[in-house]
């Protein structure tokens, strides 16, 4: 495949700080990087962010920060010229700056939604944030964190051209076991969450207080003043990226805990599942419809729905343990890289690219463009 060049307009690749789109990029844009695409990423300029900043200088794409929507005419030459140009989720004033940039025409003009059961919900609720109803038909391809139902719902209901599954990864370079001793017998990395903390409060917090002989960590920023955490639960505030393996290296088991509107669409796995699975982290999650197609229970997963049931997996043997974080390893390693993605990403585009070159000859730019 020819080499593209690709233009992300993203929330955030400098800083993990309090978002999970940092470390989705990074994996993604390290596979494109390996792989010889040219990659430029477009950053919104935000003090929190610039505060947290745990990745100034990335070595596999160009980093290059903007202050306000109208800055982005200062890139035209280069959202004009690339081969696709691709907005996130959840970058700030997000529809003045999909408008902005399909007013410049660029070539291929995508979505790329990491938030996409949250995005379904309030677009349901009639809340226009970071993209709206009436620009989703006019994308070239509307690439989803989740797959399964939300595709349908793209296509059937919001008139979505072409919505493929993009599901995030793990870069394998990055994740990897440590081989350090075990600290705690379960874990939990994730900012605050109101929605996941209910679940957050049985599997892990309430498990704390049943076996009181073991000990636990919740790492995330965030949390309210207001949680009370058991004795035997360690707190971390804020765990930056190149940390992240030797802490699932250190837990028996992690958990994962997914927000109210991805279990209700389903097929939404975290990052935190592939990163976990990478460092050969056994898994413990909620239950959601889609979850077996990427790790079968029990082989490579357990799923628990009350802290009794969490007990019960951890009180299992250490070979238990060790075997399922083994077979989910094998299966994050194989399917679910950057690198796996990042191919996937740049044969859909190539597709794309192939299919609108046969529509310009019988239809001029202007009209391709005319719904956005």
């Amino acid at each position: 495949m020819k080499p593209l060049s690709i233009v992300f307009v993203g929330l955030s690749l400098s800083s993990s700080w309090g978002n999970g789109h940092a470390t989705t990029y990074r994996a993604l844009l390290s596979g494109l990087g390996r792989l010889g695409h040219e990659v430029l990423f477009l950053e919104r300029e935000q003090p929190w962010y610039l505060q947290n900043r745990d990745l100034a200088d990335p070595d596999y794409c160009t980093l290059r920060f903007y202050a306000g929507v109208e800055d982005l005419d200062a890139c035209r030459e280069a959202l004009t010229t690339a081969d696709a140009v691709i907005v996130g989720s959840y970058v700030p004033d997000g529809i003045e700056v999909i408008d902005r940039i399909a007013a410049m025409g660029p070539r291929q003009l995508c979505f790329y939604d990491i938030d996409t059961p949250v995005t379904l919900a309030r677009l349901a609720r009639g809340e226009e944030t970071y993209v709206a109803p009436r620009q989703l038909p006019g994308f070239d391809a509307c690439f989803s964190f989740s797959g399964g139902r939300a595709l349908e719902i793209l296509e059937q209901d919001f008139g979505v051209r072409r919505a493929e599954p993009l599901f995030c990864s793990v870069d394998a370079q990055a994740y990897r076991p440590s081989g350090e001793a075990r600290t705690w017998d379960l874990g939990y990395l994730g900012t605050y969450s109101p929605d996941r903390q209910p679940m957050l409060d049985e599997l892990l917090l309430r498990t704390a207080t049943l076996m009181p002989d073991r000990r636990f960590v919740v790492a995330g920023p965030q949390y309210p003043e207001t949680i009370g955490w058991p004795a035997n639960v360690e707190r971390i505030d804020h765990l930056p990226p190149e940390r992240h393996a030797s802490f699932y290296s250190r837990q028996r088991y992690t958990l994962n805990v997914t927000r109210s509107d991805m279990i209700a669409v389903g097929w939404s796995p975290s990052v935190r599942l592939f990163e976990a699975a990478a460092c050969a982290t056994p898994v413990i999650s909620d239950r959601w419809d889609g979850l077996g197609d990427f790790f079968p229970e029990p082989e490579a997963i357990a799923t628990a729905a009350t802290a009794e049931e969490v007990v019960a997996i951890v009180s299992r043997p250490t070979k238990a343990a060790l075997d399922q974080g083994l077979a989910a390893m094998r299966i994050a390693l194989a399917s679910h890289t950057g690198m796996v993605r990042a191919a996937e990403l740049a044969a859909a585009l190539a597709s794309e690219r192939t299919y609108a070159t046969k529509q310009v000859s019988t239809h001029s730019t202007e009209a391709h463009h005319a719904a956005r």
